[in-house]
């Protein structure tokens, strides 16, 4: 099954996601880890995408869909698109590229939760430079000060998630991407998910329409 996790950034979607590629095997789709890659390796294109995405912009859809191709080539279905399509041009784009590849979305899941909740969830994330491990100042934090964990390396907070860029994510999101809530509606694909819940209970609710 070929799947989309849509939601406010910071509304859960990375941590589903991490779940079903453990449990299930799904490959993860993620155009924002893919993007960081891309930036941190300061290719050209990581270059290109690095403005856009520190001022809260969206990324050119046909630049998006460029690295969607490619990945897709590579891996074969039971796919998790993470954070894409982001607006009805991509998902009408992401349509199209999926049946020239003779495949299909099966399933669109919302993670629905209150902005206020989001903005402060984000803001107050921190990540590992060095293993990548994420961190919430508030409900998850280092165990010793601001160091990992794992690796005990001082934990950095991400241009993109300081709260000038996020308010303006924020709003990009409901400009673009909210409108693919009706889209996918419409094609009988979509399914609502209570993100406030607990990890595990949201990941309940994704199983059984999985399942």
């Amino acid at each position: 099954m070929n799947i989309i996790l849509l939601g406010y950034p910071g509304s859960g979607k990375g941590t589903q996601a991490k779940l079903l590629v453990s449990n299930l095997n799904y490959k993860h789709l993620s155009t924002g880890d893919m993007f960081r890659d891309e930036i941190a390796k300061k290719t050209q294109l990581g270059e290109k995408v690095k403005s856009y995405i520190n001022n809260g912009k969206l990324v050119p859809d046909d630049v998006v869909l460029e690295v969607i191709e490619s990945k897709l080539k590579d891996i074969g279905d039971n796919v998790l698109f993470d954070g894409f399509p982001r607006t009805i041009e991509q998902a009408e784009g992401l349509e199209i590229l999926m049946e020239r590849l003779n495949r299909q979305i099966e399933k669109v899941f919302f993670f629905d939760v209150d902005e206020n909740n989001v903005i402060k969830r984000i803001i107050n994330r921190r990540s590992c430079p060095k293993c990548q491990r994420i961190y919430n100042l508030i409900t998850d934090p280092p165990k010793n000060a601001d160091l990992c964990d794992v690796c005990g390396v001082k934990v950095v907070e991400r241009d993109d998630d300081k709260e000038e860029v996020v308010t303006k994510r924020m709003q990009v999101y409901k400009d673009l991407t909210a409108p693919l809530i009706s889209y996918y509606k419409s094609q009988g694909i979509f399914v609502q998910i209570d993100a406030s819940k607990s990890v595990e209970d949201v990941y309940n609710q994704v199983i059984k329409h999985i399942n």
